[in-house]
C-alpha cells in the first residue's frame, strides 16, 4: 500500500538515490559530531558546582583557592568560569549604557563623625565636572551656582566640582523610597549631584595615611564585628566577611589601576601592593569572593523584578540594549544550571532573637553608610558611596525591606539602588577577574617570600 508504480530504471534511480541520501546523511552526522568536539575543545566547561552531579577535577596544588567558598553554594572554580565567560563580559557593557553611567549622590563633606580633613594628595580624587550634554535627556539641570560649602569640600577648588541635576521623574515604575539598610536621605532630589562614573574610575587617588586609616578604623572597630571570635554569631560573620571582602576588592583597584610614575603620569598595574594588601592575607581573597557570590544572589533573586524595570533615559536604541544586556546576565542559562542560588539566605535571622538581631546589624551598617561621609577624597567618597549603597540593596534584597522582619511586603527599589547594585557587582566582577588572572604572579611573589634566597 503507498508504493509508487514505475519502470524497472525508475527503480534502480530510486535505490541509487537512497543510498546517496543514505551516505549524505553519515557524513552530516560526522560533520556534526566534529564540530560539536571541535567546539568542546574551543569553548571551557562551566565546572559544576559542588552542589551539583558533577565534580571539578583539579589537580591538588594546581591553584590556592579550590572547592566551595566559605558560607556559599558555590565553589571557586565556578565562581571563576561564571566570571570570565558571563558576568563580566556582560556587566563591562551593561555600566557603559546611559541608565547605569550616571549615579546620583550626595558629595559633600558632611561628616556626622569629625571634620573632614581633605588629605587628597592628586587631582584624580576630585570627581570630574560633566557637561550637561553628556546626561540623558530625562535629566535636567538645576541651578549650577556653588555654595561656599561647596568649595570648601573640593578643598577649594570649584572645577573639581560636577553639575547638580535634578531627577525628572520621567522613570516610570521607580519610586522615591530610602533605605534602611543607609544613612542618607536618597529622596532628597536638592541635595543630590549626578555623575558620570564612566569620567570618575576608581582607582589610585593617594589617598592615605592617617585620614583614611581612620575610615576604615571606624569601620571595623566601632560598626563591624571583631572577627574570628567563637562567640561570633552566623549573621555577625556574615557581616564581617561583607566589609572584609569589599575593602579588598577596593584594594584590587587600587593595585590594578595605580600612578606608578606622577613626573611622567604613567598608570599601571602594582602587583606588590596587590600582594601586600590581599594575596598575602587569605582571608581578604576569601571574603572577596563571599562578598561577589553575595550581591550575585541578590541580583539572580529580584530577576522577575529588575527584568520588568523601567531602563528608560530618552534614547531607544541604548534603551533597548539596556533591557537585552539585563536580561541575558538574569537568565544566563550557565549562570542558573552551575550556581543556580550562590548565597543561601535563609539560613540567617532564624533563632528567637533574629529580628533584634537584624536590627541591630542594620543599624551598624547604617553607621557604616554614614561613615562614607568622612572619606576626605571625593572620587573615593564617591565609589565608597556607591558600592555601600550597592550592598545595602543587596541585604535589602535579600532581607526584606524594613526592620521590622515583614517577609511579605513586597520588593520596591529605587533607579538609583539598581544603577548602584549593578556596578558594585561589576567592580566586584573586575577585582575577582584581576586577582584570578594574576593568580600564577602572585604565587610565585608567595614563593620567593616564603624563600627569599631562592632563584625562580
Amino acid at each position: 500500500m503507498g508504493k509508487a508504480e514505475g519502470s524497472s530504471s525508475g527503480d534502480g534511480r530510486n535505490a541509487k538515490s537512497h543510498r546517496i541520501c543514505a551516505w549524505a546523511a553519515v557524513v552530516a552526522l560526522v560533520a556534526v559530531a566534529l564540530a560539536i568536539a571541535a567546539g568542546s575543545r574551543n569553548a571551557p566547561e562551566i565546572p559544576g558546582s559542588a552542589t551539583g552531579n558533577k565534580s571539578c577535577e583539579c589537580l591538588p596544588g594546581s591553584r590556592s583557592y579550590t572547592g566551595l567558598v566559605e558560607d556559599c553554594c558555590c565553589d571557586y572554580e565556578t565562581a571563576d568560569s561564571l566570571n570570565e565567560q558571563v558576568l563580566h563580559p556582560i556587566l563591562q557593557e551593561l555600566v557603559k549604557t546611559p541608565f547605569f553611567r550616571y549615579f546620583k549622590v550626595k558629595l559633600w563633606c558632611d561628616c556626622p563623625f569629625w571634620p573632614d580633613d581633605g588629605m587628597c594628595h592628586l587631582r584624580d580624587c576630585s570627581v570630574c565636572e560633566c557637561q550637561e550634554s553628556e546626561f540623558p535627556e530625562p535629566f535636567k539641570k538645576s541651578s549650577g551656582v556653588l555654595s561656599a560649602d561647596d568649595v570648601i569640600c573640593q578643598e577649594g577648588k570649584p572645577q573639581a566640582a560636577v553639575d547638580r541635576t535634578l531627577d525628572d521623574k520621567i522613570f516610570n515604575g521607580w519610586i522615591e523610597i530610602d533605605n534602611p539598610w543607609t544613612y542618607d536621605d536618597e529622596t532628597d532630589n536638592t541635595a543630590m549631584t549626578y555623575v558620570n562614573l564612566q569620567l570618575n574610575p576608581e582607582r589610585y587617588t593617594g589617598y592615605a595615611g592617617p585620614s583614611a586609616q581612620r575610615i576604615w578604623a571606624a569601620v571595623y572597630q566601632e560598626n563591624c564585628p571583631q572577627y574570628p571570635s567563637e562567640d561570633l554569631c552566623h549573621e555577625k560573620k556574615v557581616m564581617y566577611k561583607l566589609i572584609s571582602g569589599l575593602h579588598s576588592s577596593i584594594s584590587v583597584h587600587i593595585a590594578s589601576d595605580y600612578l606608578l610614575d606622577a613626573f611622567t603620569n604613567l598608570w599601571g598595574q602594582n602587583l606588590e601592593l596587590l600582594y601586600d594588601r590581599v594575596w598575602k592575607h587569605p582571608d581578604r581573597v576569601r571574603n572577596l569572593y563571599f562578598v561577589y557570590l553575595f550581591v550575585l544572589r541578590a541580583v539572580t533573586k529580584a530577576a522577575d523584578y529588575l527584568e520588568q524595570a523601567e531602563y528608560n533615559t530618552g534614547n531607544p536604541i541604548e534603551d533597548l540594549k539596556t533591557r537585552s544586556l539585563v536580561r541575558q546576565l538574569l537568565y544566563n542559562p550557565k549562570l542558573l544550571s552551575a550556581c543556580p542560588v550562590p548565597f543561601d539566605e535563609a539560613k540567617l535571622w532564624q533563632g528567637e532573637n533574629g529580628p533584634e538581631l537584624k536590627q541591630q546589624i542594620q543599624k551598624q551598617f547604617r553607621n557604616i553608610s554614614a561613615v562614607m561621609n568622612c572619606v576626605g577624597c571625593e572620587k573615593c567618597r564617591l565609589w565608597g558611596k556607591l558600592q555601600v549603597n550597592g550592598l545595602a540593596t543587596a541585604l535589602k534584597i535579600l532581607f526584606s525591606v524594613d526592620g521590622e522582619n515583614n517577609q511579605n511586603q513586597p520588593l520596591q527599589l529605587q533607579r538609583n539602588e539598581v544603577i548602584a547594585l549593578f556596578n558594585l557587582l561589576n567592580r566586584l566582577s573586575e577585582s575577582i577577574k584581576f586577582v584570578h588572572d594574576m593568580e600564577p604572579l602572585m604565587e610565585k611573589m608567595e614563593r620567593h617570600d616564603s624563600n627569599p634566597t631562592a632563584t625562580s
